[in-house]
């Protein structure tokens, strides 16, 4: 039971680690990154394949790349690190212990041994589905247990994460509400269990059907309920990265939310609404009712845009009022330009907060709208969008978190620190025009997840327009440098762990909590309250956030004015 009780105290920022969920926390972590380099390595084939002047891949192995790439980088990488931020914010940030250990290293092995297998089910041959593994096209059975194996260990971790607030509650760590921070990991917990549950509803007799015990699933009802999965399964990854943004905001600025009644109440407009978005993945789809089209694309969609917005402006809101307290009120943006650009926790961040409002934000309004979706259904342009979301949002953030987490976790030295601070510039930039210019191919027709834009050989060609193979061509330059980036990451990351210097342990275990006096980061991080609001204490923030409204308006109907051409009403 004193093993069970082991806490340590981190000496710089005051944060308290639960020795079995720091250890978790750490394998997590990693099995995260070991996921993110083999997505990446097969980002690279895959890039070098649609750029079509070197088309490097034949038909087969591009596909099987394709379906590698999207399981091992949106669902096993982010999933891996997103149980490594429930199991922080829960045991880390409320100064308790986590819940029954065993049972989440369990769930740990459960999803290793998920990733695995359908990985290597991917690799046979035989399995090509892409990400999303439509019946009737099927799969080898050990590719959907593989997943189910994953599942069942995510949904595991989220019951530890909702055992240990429990546990933290009962056995009073905390005061007062649990942290924002922690609020924002709970709901992307909830999300979780409601994506994790339409998973199960789908995959586990879609195995059934792949051995023989279910002759027929339905198509639409699979494509359905699955999007149920795959589209919240992204909602989860939101969620999870605007409560990054508010802890890296705490960490580097030590600022507190704008209202925290306010970011709360967004976070809980996520969990009503958010994984509703589905439906601009069947717009296009019979069967499917057209009021229950109508009311998700509009009304419960813009509920859920209305969430992120208010976290596109609460964060950077915070940050200003928090460099204006610090003396930095020169004009509008004394406060953004003299942040600390050099620190990639700051700068990660604040990359993929625009990039996700501006590219990603804005783009899936569009896209989820029924009649502009007619424009861009299946074309590049849909992974255009969630590589701003995903990558450029998510991914980008949860990089940023790792450079605060190799010195305070790891309590490792960062090797190659003057690299880092480029790091999320060559990745966020790269990036983000990688989404700009796969949408742009989009809007101009080119087909997603084809092998060949040239059509070799087909009875009836079709031949793009000039400016869509720029696009492309554009979007693979774009993709090498974002990938120059993930490897400069990964270096750095995994070089630190094994070569970077041990730092001092001074922080020892020992079997009780620190009190609570907590040095600025922790308290910040954990702390309560909003800040004073007198008169209009975020001026830099409005500018921002008028630019993007006009950003939105402006590209909203340009849209519209497509869809005017294709209807050949202008």
């Amino acid at each position: 039971m004193a093993v069970n009780r082991m806490f340590r105290t981190c000496p710089s920022t005051g944060l308290v680690y639960h020795e079995p969920a720091e250890k978790l926390i750490r394998w997590n972590a990693v099995a995260g990154v070991v996921s993110l380099l083999v997505g990446g390595i097969l980002a690279l084939l895959i890039i070098l394949t649609r750029w079509q002047a070197v088309h490097l891949l034949p038909a087969d192995l591009f596909y099987l790349a394709l379906t590698a790439h999207g399981i091992d980088m949106l669902i096993f990488w982010i999933i891996f690190f997103e149980m490594a931020i429930l199991y922080f914010c829960s045991s880390t940030l409320l100064r308790c212990r986590l819940a029954t250990p065993r049972m989440a290293w369990l769930a740990f092995a459960l999803m290793v041994i998920g990733a695995i297998t359908t990985n290597v089910a991917v690799f046979q041959g035989g399995s090509s589905v892409m990400m999303t593994s439509y019946a009737p096209m099927p799969a080898a059975p050990h590719f959907y247990l593989g997943l189910i194996l994953f599942a069942v260990g995510a949904l595991i971790g989220c019951f530890i994460f909702l055992g240990t607030v429990v546990g933290a509650r009962a056995e009073k760590t905390y005061e007062g509400s649990i942290p924002l921070v922690t609020f924002g990991a709970l709901t992307a917990c909830i999300i979780a269990i409601f994506t994790i549950a339409s998973g199960a509803i789908i995959l586990i007799p879609t195995f059934l059907w792949s051995v023989g015990y279910i002759h027929q699933i339905d198509a639409l009802m699979y494509k359905t309920i699955w999007w149920a999965f795959g589209h919240s399964s992204q909602q989860i990854n939101v969620a999870a990265h605007v409560a990054v943004w508010y802890a890296i905001a705490a960490i580097v600025f030590g600022a507190k939310p704008m209202s925290e009644k306010v970011s709360r109440g967004a976070f809980l407009l996520y969990i009503l609404f958010l994984q509703l978005a589905s439906a601009h993945h069947v717009l296009t789809d019979p069967g499917i009712s057209s009021e229950w089209k109508i009311f998700n694309t509009s009304y419960a969609m813009y509920l859920a845009v209305l969430a992120s917005m208010v976290h596109g402006l609460t964060v950077p809101g915070s940050i200003e009022i928090a460099q204006r307290a610090k003396g930095l009120n020169r004009g509008l943006f004394e406060w953004i330009r003299k942040a600390p650009w050099g620190n990639p926790v700051f700068s990660g961040m604040f990359i993929a907060l625009m990039g996700f409002g501006f590219l990603g934000g804005i783009s899936g309004v569009m896209m989820g709208t029924e009649q502009l979706n007619l424009i861009i259904h299946n074309t590049v342009y849909v992974p255009g969008h969630f590589h701003a979301t995903v990558v450029v949002g998510t991914t980008l953030a949860f990089m940023s978190l790792t450079y605060f987490l190799i010195p305070t976790l790891f309590r490792r030295e960062m090797i190659m620190p003057s690299l880092a601070k480029w790091q999320p510039y060559l990745f966020g930039i790269g990036m983000s025009l990688f989404a700009v210019f796969m949408m742009g191919a989009g809007t101009l027709g080119v087909a997603r997840r084809h092998w060949d834009m040239d059509f070799t050989g087909a009875t009836m060609p079709y031949q793009y327009p000039p400016i869509a193979k720029l696009m492309m061509v554009l979007m693979a330059l774009s993709g090498l440098a974002a990938i120059v980036g993930g490897v400069i990451y990964l270096l750095i990351t995994v070089g630190s762990l094994l070569w970077g210097r041990k730092l001092d342990a001074k922080d020892s275990y020992g079997s009780k909590v620190a009190p609570h006096r907590l040095p600025p980061v922790a308290a910040a991080i954990q702390g309560h309250g909003s800040i004073g609001l007198g008169g209009f204490a975020a001026p830099g923030t409005f500018v921002f956030a008028m630019v993007f409204l006009v950003s939105f308006v402006l590209y909203y109907f340009v849209n519209w004015k497509y869809l005017s051409q294709i209807w050949l009403l202008s």
